[in-house]
């Protein structure tokens, strides 16, 4: 089984206030960007994934993101969150019904795509599953099989939500780099430990040159 990737991106300027510790106003949004860079990158890298689709209305983001071979769906609902992956959940399968979906964080610059690939085949064994964050308490993955509703519950305590809904949690040992999102500056020092990917590694090193 392959599958689509959909991954939101709110707009940069909005992206990453609680970063606001660790990296200025004026570098949060280069931030966001390298790690949906990043993120998709690695997604299309990914011999479980078909393609990739990024709901978004940010300009600069859609053409980055377009750029390296993702689908651009405007959030046409504006909704937030949850609105916005079931909007381009419906608009992929609106063009291919019968297609899996995962919807996944736009925020994971160390993701690995052997390590994505060994979720999403697990994955592949339930109607539904997901996987939970580093900190255990949200989610970085909510998967749907062919002919099943994603029914997104991201934000705050999204793993117990994703879990009463009925998906699956995935227990997977050695997949760390799928589940490490960036929020705050402790988040961005464990990604780095990990080893991000090129872009946030390069606007990492802008953020320190700033800080001197």
């Amino acid at each position: 089984m392959r599958w689509t990737v959909v991954i939101p991106l709110k707009p940069l300027a909005r992206a990453k206030s609680r970063l606001a510790d660790t990296a200025a106003d004026g570098l949060r949004p280069g931030l966001a960007l390298a790690f949906a860079q990043d993120t998709v990158a690695a997604a299309l890298a990914c011999a479980e994934v078909l393609d990739v689709a990024v709901v978004t209305d940010d300009a600069l983001a859609g053409r980055e993101l377009a750029a390296l071979g993702a689908r651009i769906v405007p959030d046409e609902p504006a909704g937030g969150l949850n609105a916005a992956l079931a909007h381009g959940a419906a608009v992929v399968r609106a063009r291919s019904p019968e297609c899996a979906v995962a919807a996944l964080n736009a925020d994971l610059p160390a993701l690995r795509p052997l390590e994505l690939a060994r979720v999403l085949e697990s994955a592949a064994e339930f109607p539904r599953a997901f996987l939970a964050d580093a900190a255990a308490i949200g989610t970085t993955l909510l998967a749907a099989s062919p002919g099943r509703e994603l029914l997104p519950a991201f934000g705050g305590d999204s793993r117990a939500r994703h879990r009463a809904s009925g998906a699956v949690e995935l227990v997977l040992g050695h997949v760390d780099s799928v589940r490490q999102d960036v929020d705050t500056g402790d988040d961005l020092r464990a990604a780095l430990a990990l080893g991000v990917g090129p872009r946030t590694a390069e606007a990492a090193a802008r953020l320190l040159t700033a800080g001197q």
